[in-house]
């Protein structure tokens, strides 16, 4: 990474050229995927949890929502993976902090790096790694009986639209990630505020079960609209305004916290 960075040109005013930060970015995305190696313990976050998720979910709740697990799962499982997603969000958030308080952020900025490399190439490992957890519940699933009835071009579209609002909330936990005091607090934010949103949701259950009172807020929350999206894409059903809703929070998301997250980061960094 070192030897990369030297070696990149820089403009007459010092800035690093588009192409080497872009190159930057790869390669401290590729610093943090290979950090899983000399860390095993993130493989319980990225590949166990979701996996505890899918089997407690379905054989948990199963028999009681649906009747069998394997007709729960067909309903839950894309809720299953729009929760796992926004909690791995956080994991970035936690990363960030990190790195801020061990002061590795400290030492990347005596190298003649973009400055921006660091934080990009984070958030772009962690999509990556969002994107391996959602192959692998979805896997799971299909072990379990979940059945994608959509085909290859429902599954494609699926991902995409989990990624593309995973990048957007991820911009909330940088600010998060910028703003804590250590990554402890960025843990109980999470489990502060991800749990009550995806449990007013229809991610798990049917909306029309709930009192009157709460369906008012579970059919305006995002949580609603990406679940039933990510459902529709892959099983069938109602696509194109729950995917239309979705990406508009996406939008509304990215528009709020990118501009207040580089702000933080430019003060932290």
């Amino acid at each position: 990474m070192t030897a990369g960075a030297v070696a990149a040109p820089l403009t007459k005013s010092g800035r690093v050229r588009p192409g080497a930060a872009l190159q930057q970015i790869v390669t401290m995305a590729w610093r943090s995927l290979v950090s899983v190696k000399h860390n095993p313990l993130e493989l319980v976050d990225f590949s166990i949890t979701p996996i505890m998720f899918v089997f407690l979910f379905t054989f948990v709740f199963g028999g009681q929502m649906a009747g069998s697990p394997e007709e729960y799962l067909q309903y839950a499982l894309a809720g299953i993976i729009v929760q796992n997603t926004l909690f791995m969000t956080m994991y970035t958030a936690m990363a960030l902090n990190s790195d801020l308080t061990k002061g590795v952020f400290d030492r990347l900025r005596s190298l003649p790096i973009a400055r921006s490399a660091p934080l990009f190439g984070r958030i772009a490992a962690d999509l990556a790694k969002q994107l391996w957890a959602m192959l692998l519940m979805i896997g799971l699933g299909m072990l379990l009986g979940f059945r994608i009835t959509t085909g290859l071009d429902g599954f494609l579209a699926a991902a995409l639209l989990l990624v593309t609002f995973a990048a957007a909330v991820s911009w909330a936990a940088v600010l998060i990630g910028m703003l804590a005091g250590d990554p402890e607090k960025v843990q109980v934010f999470a489990f502060t505020i991800i749990f009550p949103i995806t449990f007013t949701s229809s991610a798990f259950v049917q909306v029309d079960t709930m009192p009157g009172w709460l369906q008012a807020w579970v059919d305006v929350n995002p949580v609603t609209h990406l679940s039933d999206a990510f459902r529709g894409l892959l099983t069938g059903g109602e696509v194109a305004g729950p995917v239309l809703w979705s990406l508009l929070w996406a939008a509304a998301i990215a528009a709020v916290f990118i501009p207040l997250a580089l702000r933080a980061y430019r003060a932290r960094v």
